[in-house]
Order: structure tokens, then C-alpha cells, then sequence
């Protein structure tokens, strides 16, 4: 018989494109992780993963799995979640949808104060939003709008894409060839350091790169890591370049552990939203997690 947990490692590992990213997001072992996978593929009789290379690439057993389990799955985890058992049968449970290191920044420290029960999804935007719409996740925290009209949107801040160095960068000839050196020469430049980034698209890189140099990245990070918070520790042991949203790491600036090298020919800024349905049950509890992200972020200096 399949496990139920099977089918949730697989649809994870599937999303993340690695065995660590997917076990980061479930909060279980690599171990356990490898053991999931194993066990389906035993049980369905295929390969669902090509293992060559660093990052996991479906097969077409694989594919076509996703295909037919995704939306089913995820309707199953909102019941899931809706129904679960709680302490106090009478508090609401509240689904949010965030990137992890905003979580980390601005909610982690603040869940005591929440009066209700709280379900973290970690995911893309994209995927967060479709979720917002499914019914899957009850507020999603994103700096991409939703395109749906049945939603509330609401700013609550920037966040800028900077490329920030460790403090072994010499700034004194970062800045003569950023003076002196034609675009297309600086690019290259930029391409001597070791480059950090975080699992997934990378999209923070990708848009930073072409719209200051007119054209896509022709190389790959050298470092692909968990998320944003692992780049700044990473940053702070060792010598390198990355490209990251300016409030991450505010507070590596503030300690000298991290250069802020550039902002960009052409800032790009992220309005950062709360965004959640406009017919909901969980008005009350939206609006308290709303007031306890807008402190934190003033706390932070944020504007």
C-alpha cells in the first residue's frame, strides 16, 4: 500500500530539484527523504528522478507522476490542514505563504504573540499565489502581485536587489573597474569572483544581470545553496559575490560582515504585498499578522 508521505516527498522533491532542499522544506531527514523516493519508485516500477548531476531531473514516469498527483495532493493537504486536530477545538487555523528567510526575519521571533494556529508554506511565489487561489493557503506575503481579481492586495514595503561581496573584496578596485572599465568589460570582471546562489530559478540573479548588462548570464553561481540567509553565512566565512534583496541583509551591513558593492545602473524594486482573498473567514487573524510583519519591518528600518 503507498504511503500517503511518499507522494508529499515526491511532489517536494519534484518542486525544490534536490534530495536537501526537499528535506529543508519537510523538515525531515535526506535520509528519510531517500527512503521515500526509493519506496515509490519500487512501488510505481520506474526511475521517477535521473540522479546525474547536482540537481535531480524527472523522467517522464516522473513527469507525468506530478501531473496526476499535484492538484490532488494539494486539496488533500488543505484538509488536511483545516481539519487537523488542535489543543483548542475552538481556534482557528490560519495557512500562510511566504519565502522562508522573510519568515525567518519577520515572524519567526513573533509566533507566541499570535492568538491562533499558524501553517507555514514555504514555496515560489508563483506557486504560493496559485495556492492563494485553490484555497490551499489563506495569506501569501510576495513581492509578485496576484493577477487574480478575487484577491486583496496590500504594500507594505520595498525590498531592492543589490549585489553585495564579502568583506574580502577589495572595494578600492571593485569601484576603478566599475569606473573605468566599458559595461561589457566590468561583466567579465564580476565573472572572476566565486558567485553564491540560492536552489531554484534564481530569478534575483537572472533579472539583476540583464537589466544591467542588456543580456542573460552566459555562466552559473558556483555555489548553489538553500535560500538567501544560507548566502549571507556562506558570505561572511568566505570570499564572493551575490545578488540579494537589500533587507535580508541589513543587518550584515550594519556588522560589517557583508559589502553592499551595487545597486544597479537601474535599481530594481520589489513592492513587497500582503495579499490574501477577499472572501475569507479569517479576517481578524490576517489583519494580526499584518500589524506583527508591519512592526517587525519598521524595526528593521524598512520603510
Amino acid at each position: 500500500m503507498v504511503n500517503f508521505e511518499w507522494y508529499r516527498t515526491f511532489k517536494s522533491i519534484y518542486e525544490k530539484g534536490s534530495l536537501t532542499a526537499a528535506a529543508e522544506h519537510l523538515f525531515i531527514s535526506q535520509p528519510g527523504v531517500s527512503l521515500h523516493l526509493s519506496s515509490l519508485e519500487g512501488h510505481v516500477g520506474h526511475p521517477l528522478f535521473s540522479r546525474g548531476g547536482r540537481k535531480l531531473k524527472p523522467t517522464e514516469h516522473g513527469v507525468q507522476l506530478y501531473q496526476a498527483i499535484v492538484e490532488p495532493l494539494g486539496l488533500l493537504e488543505a484538509v488536511e490542514r483545516k481539519y487537523q486536530k488542535s489543543n483548542q477545538q475552538d481556534t482557528p487555523s490560519l495557512t500562510l505563504g511566504m519565502c522562508f528567510e522573510t519568515f525567518q526575519l519577520m515572524l519567526e521571533r513573533n509566533l507566541h504573540r499570535l492568538s491562533f494556529n499558524v501553517i507555514l508554506e514555504f514555496g515560489a511565489y508563483p506557486a504560493l499565489l496559485q495556492k492563494l487561489d485553490q484555497g490551499v493557503v489563506d495569506v501569501v506575503v510576495s513581492p509578485q502581485p496576484s493577477e487574480s481579481k478575487e484577491v486583496v492586495q496590500e504594500i507594505f514595503g520595498e525590498e531592492k536587489l543589490v549585489l553585495i561581496g564579502s568583506k574580502g573584496v577589495d572595494t578600492e578596485v571593485f569601484f576603478q573597474q566599475f569606473e573605468h572599465l566599458p559595461r561589457e568589460d566590468f561583466a567579465d570582471y564580476l565573472k572572476t569572483f566565486k558567485w553564491y546562489a540560492p536552489t531554484g530559478t534564481n530569478e534575483h540573479f537572472k533579472r539583476f544581470w540583464k537589466t544591467n548588462f542588456r543580456k542573460s548570464p552566459d555562466f552559473r553561481a558556483n555555489y548553489i545553496v538553500p535560500n538567501f540567509n544560507s548566502i549571507i553565512r556562506c558570505l561572511k566565512e568566505g570570499d564572493g559575490l551575490a545578488v540579494a534583496p537589500d533587507f535580508l541583509c541589513q543587518q550584515a551591513f550594519q556588522n560589517q560582515d557583508l559589502k553592499l558593492l551595487w545597486a544597479g545602473d537601474e535599481p530594481i524594486v520589489n513592492r513587497l504585498r500582503f495579499i490574501h482573498r477577499k472572501k475569507t473567514n479569517y479576517q481578524k487573524q490576517i489583519d494580526q499578522i499584518k500589524k506583527v510583519i508591519q512592526q517587525e519591518w519598521q524595526l528593521n528600518g524598512q520603510s
